[in-house]
């Protein structure tokens, strides 16, 4: 099709865990042929069968937890790196901020950069002669053009490096989080600039964020990766829902067989596959003890898993956890199903968060996690005591000791 600019077909990625060492050829040889338990030997998987299609104009959104591939998908597409199997097609030319100042020299001035940073990207001199008021300008760096950008902060830094990538004449525009760098009003400037392009000069944009904002405002497509692997592709409404978790849950019950882990968990010994309140219909709590129930299954021999349950309020951090041990056993293949009685005497009432993460102990009593996922939101509306205080979280606290 004459509107296709890129194809990506089966493609995987796998790189070789290990250090690069100062070994022989032969001692190399020696290490390939002993088990596959040899550290050297042992091979990781970033991308694996990934295939979709980008035509020309589409703004697509590239979302994930970290260590699902995105970067790394990235740089098969921007040539950095190859793959190891399948194929990539590109049709046009790729211009790639995957990192705040690459191509970039810090003893050069900002202008010199222009002319540096154009140059690698494809741009001849003519053609950034040409450009060279609009980028400076567009970055907002004019005052500190002609000085040494290793004096620049991180913010001057992507400025700059946007407004040449933005003014470069490709076809295929990616871009790695790096707008999370700048200040919100450029960030709103540079979603702008690629709406704009990608509507009037029919460029196409991959763009990579953690701000499901930017991506509901910027993209009209998008793809969701976890674990090496393309999970979703289609409309940003649906792929922002898989990604937050909101499909897996009502008000009492997850289904978690679908659900995206977080990346920073990097095993799947055992997992959670069902969690309910049974004895509600709704997550209203309105006494102290609330009873939970867990369902799970082992994909490799585990022992002693523990679950920690936390509660969270307005912020990023828990106020509040019940831990739970040596709940199951298993081998690989089994499922099973506990139930646990959750203490709420001590938390006030409000609306809270949760989280249940299954656990085992190191021999330093050190928490292993072992699956990590959102929990059911509870509603904590106890009956008032008659003249007891009336409690104020925000300035209180949610625990009344």
């Amino acid at each position: 099709m004459d509107d296709l600019v890129l194809k990506i077909e089966d493609v995987g990625k796998d790189y070789m865990l290990g250090a690069v060492t100062g070994q022989t050829f032969k001692d190399a040889i020696r290490k390939k042929n002993k088990s596959t338990n040899d550290v050297f030997n042992k091979k990781f998987t970033a991308l694996d069968n990934v295939s979709f299609e980008v035509h020309k104009g589409e703004t697509i959104g590239l979302i994930g937890s970290n260590g699902a591939g995105k970067s790394t998908l990235l740089k098969l597409i921007s040539r950095i790196t190859a793959p190891t199997r399948g194929n990539i097609y590109i049709n046009g030319k790729v211009a790639s901020m995957l990192e705040v100042g690459t191509g970039f020299h810090p003893e050069l001035t900002g202008r010199e950069n222009i002319y540096l940073n154009g140059s690698i990207l494809g741009m001849k001199k003519k053609e950034i002669d040409e450009k060279l008021d609009s980028i400076i300008d567009f970055s907002e760096c004019g005052e500190f053009i002609d000085t040494p950008v290793k004096r620049y902060s991180s913010g001057m830094y992507v400025k700059l490096a946007f407004s040449v990538a933005a003014h470069l004449d490709s076809d295929i525009m990616i871009m790695d989080e790096v707008l999370a760098v700048g200040d919100i009003k450029f960030q709103h400037k540079c979603l702008n600039k690629m709406k704009e392009i990608a509507r009037t000069q029919g460029r196409t944009i991959i763009y990579v964020s953690h701000n499901m904002d930017t991506i509901y405002k910027l993209c009209n497509r998008c793809i969701v990766m976890s674990h090496g692997q393309l999970v979703f592709d289609g409309s940003v409404n649906e792929a922002t829902k898989l990604y937050m978790g909101v499909n897996t849950k009502t008000n009492h019950n997850a289904d978690y067989t679908k659900y995206m882990r977080p990346g920073w968990l990097g095993r799947d010994d055992v997992r959670l596959t069902f969690a309910e309140y049974p004895d509600k219909s709704d997550n209203i709590v309105s006494d102290n003890n609330l009873r939970l129930s867990i369902s799970w299954k082992c994909n490799t021999r585990v022992e002693n898993v523990g679950m920690r349950v936390e509660l969270m309020a307005d912020d990023d951090k828990p106020f509040a956890t019940s831990v739970f041990y040596n709940i199951f056993s298993g081998n690989k293949g089994d499922t099973g199903k506990n139930i646990l009685n959750i203490n709420l005497s001590d938390v006030m009432n409000g609306n809270y968060q949760t989280y249940y993460t299954l656990f085992c102990l190191d021999p330093y009593d050190e928490s292993i996690d072992l699956d990590c996922v959102r929990g059911i939101d509870i509603i904590v509306e106890k009956e008032k005591i008659h003249q007891t205080l009336n409690w104020r979280n925000n300035s209180w606290g949610n625990i009344r000791i």
